[in-house]
């Protein structure tokens, strides 16, 4: 994926010399020729991955505008970089004081220009990259995972899953499976609303309390999704840490021994059938709406009768995402004629994902489906 650089500076021609420069070299760039005209684009999402100003501009100049940006907590980080065409030990340190990381000469040769950005691109890169594992070695010693190393075999069914962040970085989506006996197993699926390591850390929470609620529930010999997620939500929507992060849920109750499932919901999208009878995909949608959004929330749920050979689809709105002339679309149909098609060619559930995945050239979010099978039976 092309990495974007903000370019800031009051004279268009030295700010085209550098947008050729780099686009010719795989960047995307968007310019602006003042502070103001910067801002807007940042306040419009459109956060790059490295940020050059000129020192010097009307109005407000550079130190004035990465001054700012420490203020913010969503912008303070991303790497910033000074031009200047005054070669002033002075001007260098101030800039330098303000956390940039780097400063650079407007007179330089653009090979040298050219090299000095993909160095420092690098190295912000492997920081990250660093970083990124402490954290992850970290969890992975505390045992907190958000999502399954496996999935449980059953009698009547099989469960196949997959799972891939957006750019492979921590995301909101969370799957697990909860066997209570070889009779009973419940099939989570979530996504907490928000982006990266925020979504990715109250991912936890959220899990969590859902393994507290259905482990309470069943202690008590209740089963009923509707019940489990209405306690379920009145604790969450009382979490003062929780306050204004919400989460979808997909909850399907396997009983193995009857082969049966029943699905509930909230604020997710519609479960989904592949019917071999028809070969058609069928949808079920729950009326929950999003867990923590409000205290009093009204719950049902879907008995769903998948006979031998038959599967269900749970997935997140990763999965019916996508980008168009630098728009997201979503379109479930769309989605849906896939798996159709996909299931019309008889491919085997192992290879669903992987086709419906096509290596997500596109992916704009995080992305995760379940696929639950009924077994043939042996005689069959």
């Amino acid at each position: 994926m092309n990495k974007t650089i903000l370019l800031v500076d009051d004279d268009m021609f030295q700010l085209k010399l550098y947008e050729k420069l780099l686009q010719n070299n795989g960047y995307s760039c968007r310019i602006a020729l003042s502070v103001d005209e910067a801002e807007a684009i940042l306040l419009n999402n459109e956060i790059p991955d490295l940020i050059i100003s000129d020192y010097e501009m009307p109005d407000k100049n550079g130190f004035e505008f990465r001054k700012r940006l420490l203020k913010n907590d969503l912008l303070k980080n991303v790497p910033f970089l000074f031009l200047t065409s005054v070669n002033d030990e002075h001007f260098i340190q101030q800039g330098l004081d303000l956390k940039a990381i780097d400063y650079m000469a407007k007179d330089i040769p653009p090979a040298r220009i050219l090299s000095k950005i993909n160095n420092l691109m690098l190295a912000v890169r492997e920081h990250y990259e660093r970083s990124l594992s402490e954290v992850k070695g970290i969890a992975e010693k505390l045992n907190l995972r958000n999502i399954p190393k496996k999935a449980p075999e059953l009698k009547n069914f099989s469960i196949s899953y997959f799972n891939q962040s957006y750019q492979y970085q921590p995301g909101g989506d969370f799957i697990d499976f909860i066997q209570i006996n070889d009779r009973y197993t419940f099939v989570i699926l979530g996504d907490v609303m928000g982006k990266k390591w925020g979504a990715w850390f109250f991912s936890f929470s959220f899990l969590s309390y859902i393994r507290s609620a259905i482990r309470l529930c069943v202690f008590d010999e209740t089963f009923s999704l509707p019940i489990i997620l209405h306690k379920l939500n009145r604790v969450i929507y009382a979490d003062e840490f929780l306050s204004d992060i919400f989460s979808t849920l997909s909850i399907v109750l396997i009983d193995d021994e009857e082969a049966t499932l029943c699905y509930s919901g909230a604020g997710d999208l519609p479960v989904l059938k592949y019917e071999a009878g028809t070969t058609e995909i069928a949808a079920y949608q729950s009326t929950g709406i999003l867990l923590g959004f409000s205290e009093k929330v009204f719950y049902d749920d879907i008995n769903i009768d998948l006979q031998p050979g038959e599967e269900m689809y749970l997935i997140s709105d990763g999965m019916i995402d996508f980008e168009i002339d630098g728009e997201k679309k979503s379109d479930i149909n769309l989605f849906k004629q896939k798996l159709r098609d996909l299931k019309l060619r008889n491919e085997p559930t192992e290879h669903i994902v992987t086709k419906l995945f096509n290596k997500h050239t596109s992916q704009i979010d995080d992305c995760s489906i379940i696929i639950i099978k009924r077994k043939k039976d042996e005689y069959q």
